[in-house]
């Protein structure tokens, strides 16, 4: 509780959370008997609390495990707060009756304590942080249902605390309206990103630099190029291969075992701009090929010699991100058992499992050298075609549609093949557009990431705002006072008379009841 909040206005009274109600908190029928289970009885557990009214209760019990067990049926209106774990503060608010588990505490729906209860809860919203340090106090991060009852809270006349809670909802409106709106812009954002591709790879993006430069090189010589040093880098392999065997050649019968690459056929891909060609992406690359996993004991968390690359740190956006759950490989294991997968800076790497697929990245040069697991595939594009070029086209929709269509779905879900990955058809400009491309694409995905940017400034700005507007409301700072409103000492006096009376009133039998339903509420209906 902080010391601002003990200056209180006129009117006010601090007192504790105890004090304004009957606290409970629930248990768990034993798991081993399934006749426990699945009945007609909501039982709440702390990851149903959804800061709002209950709605979405996942589990129920029977009135035997309701019975057999330390759960109790509790009325609805009452008020949740979880108080185990990393869930500790959250809250709920019943719709209907309902048991809940140990984990919870319950502040029951009766007489006042009804009135109460939607100020109470924005007061323990506000209060989380603070609930969630003191539970931080133990071995396991955990408050109990003393602490939560003896926890100080700032209480007004009981109608001001109904003009507080109107006006919190009213300003929770605004800001819900504007999440809406905010939270839609990073789709739109997804959304321009394949729109900008889509039109990149039309040649859209660089028409009028094409206009500009007429004489460029096409891509067809560029690929005439790439298919003489392809030829030639083989003759030169196979001849060095004979020289080691001590077997010269004869003649040049032996280059007729070159094998030309595949001839792709383009009848059902999009007509390209002019001086584009359509080429196999193993036509363009010195390897393509996928990784391979070791054994668990051959993999460490945090550090290591090698950084081993998963599909989790992959991208949507080209960049490799190594700060999610980093894995490392001993050099021993990189250079033997590994050897085939070893992957540089600069290669190109794509998922081939999912889902989802299409998370595409560059690997980065903080590293000489990396490693992959088998769910990946690296790319190595050879001089002439630029790596960033190759990625964005792997990250468009386009391409995605093109490796899936060549794949078969097992369960639903497409898998990509190292046939798929080194079949796929890549549209190829000319060397100077691939650049002008890229540097287009880079310019309005820096766009987009700087709309992305003010959007999470601005939610923060917004969480903020809603964290003051709480402060000033149990500050006393949010609706004016009024001096003809019942002081909270008297509020406070009848809901200790009402209690005093309640108990005293119960007979002894149903205090006992094995029914456990809390006094107040009834029943659930059938049981």
């Amino acid at each position: 509780m902080s010391e601002e909040l003990r200056e209180l206005p006129e009117g006010w009274e601090l007192t504790t959370l105890g004090k304004l109600g009957e606290w409970s908190s629930g248990g768990t029928p034993s798991r081993r008997n399934t006749e426990y289970y699945g009945g007609l009885i909501p039982w709440v557990k702390t990851g149903d609390l959804p800061d709002d009214f209950i709605k979405n209760i996942k589990e129920t019990i029977t009135q035997e495990g309701l019975v057999n067990s330390s759960a109790k049926l509790f009325p609805h209106g009452s008020l949740v707060v979880a108080m185990y774990g990393a869930t500790i503060g959250k809250l709920g608010i019943l719709d209907k009756p309902a048991a809940t588990n140990q984990a919870c505490a319950v502040l029951i729906s009766r007489g006042i304590t009804t009135a109460l209860i939607p100020y109470l809860f924005y007061y323990l919203l506000s209060s989380r942080e603070d609930l969630r340090m003191i539970g931080q106090g133990g071995a396991q991060p955990n408050i109990s249902q003393a602490i939560i009852k003896e926890y100080s809270c700032p209480l007004p006349p009981l109608n001001e605390q109904k003009r507080i809670v109107a006006k919190i909802e009213e300003l929770n409106d605004r800001t819900q309206k504007t999440k809406e709106s905010l939270e839609s812009i990073p789709q739109l954002c997804d959304r321009f990103r394949q729109s900008v591709l889509a039109a990149a790879f039309r040649g859209d993006l660089t028409a009028d630099w094409r206009e500009q430069n007429p004489d460029v090189e096409p891509a067809s010589v560029l690929l005439e190029r790439i298919r003489r040093d392809r030829r030639q880098r083989w003759e030169e392999s196979e001849l060095i291969k004979m020289q080691a065997k001590g077997k010269l050649p004869k003649d040049e019968n032996w280059k007729d075992k070159y094998q030309e690459p595949k001839e792709i056929h383009t009848s059902h891909l999009p007509e390209l701009p002019n001086k584009w060609s359509w080429v196999r992406a193993e036509e363009v690359c010195d390897f393509i090929t996928k990784g391979t996993t070791p054994s668990s004991n051959e993999m460490f968390e945090q550090a290591g010699d090698v950084p081993f690359i998963k599909v989790y740190n992959l991208t949507f956006d080209g960049k490799l991100d190594f700060s999610v759950n980093p894995t490392f490989i001993d050099k021993v294991t990189h250079d033997s058992k590994l050897a085939r997968s070893k992957v540089f800076p600069g290669d190109v790497l794509m998922n081939i499992v999912g889902p989802p697929l299409g998370k595409v990245s560059i690997v980065p040069d903080n590293q000489p050298e990396w490693n992959i697991n088998q769910a990946i595939v690296v790319y190595r594009p050879i001089k002439g075609i630029y790596n960033r070029f190759l990625c964005y086209y792997l990250l468009s929709s386009e391409c995605l549609f093109f490796a899936t269509s060549m794949a078969k779905a097992t369960a639903g879900q497409f898998n990509l093949t190292l046939e798929i990955c080194r079949d796929l058809p890549l549209p190829i400009p000319p060397i100077l557009e691939q650049e002008k491309i890229v540097a287009q694409i880079d310019n309005l995905f820096n766009a987009a990431d700087i709309i992305n940017q003010q959007v999470e400034k601005i939610k923060f700005k917004q969480e903020k705002l809603n964290q003051s507007i709480l402060a000033k409301a149990f500050r006393g700072e949010l609706v004016p006072q009024d001096p003809d409103d019942e002081p909270a000492s008297v509020l406070l006096e009848r809901i200790r008379a009402e209690r005093d009376k309640l108990n005293n009133s119960k007979p002894k039998s149903q205090r006992q009841s094995k029914r456990k339903t809390v006094q107040g509420q009834g029943t659930i209906p059938g049981l």
